[in-house]
């Protein structure tokens, strides 16, 4: 009996999110008293530090880098087999989740996603995790031999608790991919919304995309990913991969500063699970104020850049 935790490195790195399903697989681990095993596909760099971040083990299939959720469930599931691990960590990414469900059908698993607490085994397999856009909570207790869960992002911080282990090459069998990739797309220079610690976001308010410059600047200073609403993408002010919320990308950053967005019901869905929320709309009755910790009532085009200058004085006089 072991855990398995997939470290994913689409990108030939291990990515937050991957360290973030490692550290849960070691509280997993811990739980059951057993074993935590990273497995990385592709040979990325720096392998041997996910010991740091409570790996027993570290097993890498030298498989195809492109990723094929087929391929990748085929090799995770066989993997698993393999190494006598009977629960199987990913982070709830979007990698994460088209893998997640065909590995648990693989092992015939139980399966929860988006866990938010450590499992509690008193009595059993039990998962905490939001229901209900964030307004509610449930426990699920997994009865199957096999279990597989996904993990929130940014809700357990990856924590140097070991040191580095030996990566060892491992032979898993795997089908031919069905799936050939022709170009790959990505957006660099930024962290993933999943992944980001702070979010600056902006909506309709800022009346149109020639006014995003303090937008930009704002989460310059502050070292942000850059966020909107759906009508901002849906009208291409912003690309869609910036849109948060339901129908979006769900998020759970550090801090996350919305403005110029009344917080429609739909956006606050995928915003809500965020530590500390700032608003600033100015409309009074904007219903993201009752969402809020902090909130600023006023013209946004007053006050985002003056909130930018006193950013930049603090920012110069703490370095």
């Amino acid at each position: 009996m072991a855990v398995l935790a997939f470290a994913e490195s689409l990108t030939g790195s291990i990515k937050k999110a991957g360290l973030e399903a490692v550290a849960y697989g070691h509280r997993v681990a811990q739980a059951l008293g057993t074993e935590c095993i990273a497995l990385t596909i592709g040979t990325p760099e720096g392998a041997s530090t996910l010991g740091q971040y409570g790996a027993n083990k570290v097993v890498n299939v030298d498989a195809a880098k492109d990723f094929d959720s087929q391929t990748y469930a085929a090799v995770l599931a066989n993997a698993a087999k393999q190494l006598g691990c009977d629960v199987v960590v990913f982070s709830h990414s979007t990698s994460g989740k088209s893998l997640a469900g065909r590995v648990a059908v693989r092992l015939d698993a139980g399966l929860v996603s988006a866990a938010i607490s450590a499992p509690s085994t008193d009595g059993g397999f039990q998962v905490k995790k939001s229901v209900f856009s964030g307004k509610g909570f449930a426990t699920y207790n997994i009865t199957t031999a096999n279990k597989v869960l996904t993990v929130a992002g940014n809700t357990f911080r990856p924590e140097v608790v070991g040191s580095d282990v030996a990566v060892e090459n491992i032979t898993v069998e795997a089908p031919a991919g069905r799936v050939r990739v022709k170009e790959t797309s990505t957006v660099s220079g930024t962290v993933p919304l999943p992944e980001a610690e702070l979010v600056v976001s902006a909506g309709r308010g800022m009346k149109g995309p020639e006014n995003w410059g303090i937008i930009e600047e704002m989460a310059g200073i502050l070292g942000a990913t850059t966020a909107c609403s759906r009508p901002v993408a849906d009208i291409h002010w912003r690309p869609h991969h910036e849109h948060v919320g339901q129908t979006g990308v769900a998020i759970r950053p550090t801090l996350y500063i919305a403005i110029g967005i009344s917080g429609a019901i739909q956006h606050l869905a995928g915003v809500n699970q965020s530590k500390v929320i700032v608003v600033i709309n100015k409309d009074p009755e904007a219903p993201f104020f009752k969402a809020a910790d902090y909130g600023v009532v006023g013209d946004l085009f007053d006050v985002v850049p003056r909130l930018n200058e006193a950013l930049k004085k603090f920012k110069a006089s703490n370095n």
